[in-house]
């Protein structure tokens, strides 16, 4: 046979490629065993283009008179709502919170636009928790420590039904907002930090004047002082904020920055709020929850932040972006 001379370069080029011990590939067909790869699954300061999923979490008791405003802003969320899945645990209620709920997302699932979410998931679970109707007795110091660990349940029984496998961010968000950013969650994912979390304000207005009110006192930066209470108390002691009988001298957020300066200023925390918190969802799968107990003498959230940051996340606050929570119309102390 003649080649040409590039024929007989390409033909004395070849090599037979032989493959030793040959395994075919082990094929599993049973409908019971599943196989979940979280390998590809990370969370990303580009999460949208990304196509990355959140879970937004709500826990409600009581809320009501909350959700139709909840509804509301959740619909003007920005960040692709078929990458959204939300979900609420409904626990110790005494009024119509679940029909109230149930109505509202039925209204928000139907619609025929691109405002209905990617799943939403209701659970219900009653931890015998009283409310105290009072707010001065409500906030009474010896009320605290139950009040947090109760919360603190719920929170997990919410984030261990709802977080799926394919969930790169955990967006926890409280029902009493009443005015956050559209674009919250890419501002917030842009950050690319484990744990973040806004600031927290009110409005309340007095004689025609708006008075912008600081509400949550439980993102803070720790203190000498408030080491030293922590190491003289009984490790089952849970420090409350605003109380006269637990001077900490800690900073907090909400005494600092502005909503007319840089939104993306950044300061690192040891406390956090429960209000608006944007979490890597990895954080959360590596043992990172809301202790219903005393952890360094903090419990709920700033037990979180105090556990992050043992764990070695950082966590963050950004003191100048505003979240507005309602008017409790509670005096200064109560934090």
């Amino acid at each position: 046979m003649e080649m040409s001379a590039n024929d007989a370069s390409d033909w004395h080029g070849f090599r037979t490629p032989v493959i030793f011990n040959h395994h075919a590939p082990l094929e599993i067909n049973s409908s019971t065993i599943r196989h979940v790869d979280l390998n590809p699954i990370v969370s990303t300061s580009k999460a949208m283009a990304n196509q990355e999923r959140v879970l937004i979490v709500t826990p409600l008791s009581d809320a009501s008179p909350y959700l139709n405003k909840y509804f509301e802003l959740l619909a003007q969320l920005t960040y692709p709502h078929d990458l959204i899945d939300i979900a609420f645990l409904v626990g110790d209620s005494t009024d119509d919170t679940m029909a109230v709920l149930a109505t509202e997302l039925d209204r928000l699932q139907k619609r025929p636009d691109a405002i209905p979410f990617r799943s939403a998931t209701v659970i219900e679970k009653d931890f015998g928790f009283i409310h105290v109707q009072d707010v001065e007795e409500r906030h009474k110091l010896t009320h605290q420590g139950p009040r947090r660990k109760a919360i603190a349940r719920a929170r997990n029984y919410l984030l261990y039904s709802a977080l799926k496998p394919d969930h790169a961010w955990v967006y926890w968000r409280d029902v009493d907002i009443v005015d956050s950013p559209r674009p919250i969650i890419q501002d917030m994912i842009a950050h690319d930090r484990d744990i973040i979390v806004p600031n927290i304000w009110f409005h309340r207005y007095e004689d025609g004047k708006d008075i912008e009110g600081k509400f949550d006192y439980n993102s803070w930066q720790e203190s000498p002082e408030g080491l030293k209470l922590a190491a003289s108390l009984d490790k089952d002691f849970v420090i409350a904020e605003g109380y006269k009988e637990l001077k900490t001298n800690r900073k907090y957020m909400a005494q600092m920055g502005d909503w007319r300066n840089n939104k993306d200023d950044e300061i690192d925390l040891d406390g956090v709020g429960g209000v608006n918190i944007i979490v890597k969802a990895d954080v959360h799968r590596s043992g990172i929850n809301f202790p219903a107990y005393a952890f360094e003498n903090q419990a709920e959230t700033e037990g979180f932040a105090k556990m992050a940051k043992r764990a070695g996340y950082r966590v963050i606050g950004l003191p100048n972006y505003v979240v507005w929570h309602i008017d409790t119309e509670e005096k200064p102390g109560n934090a």
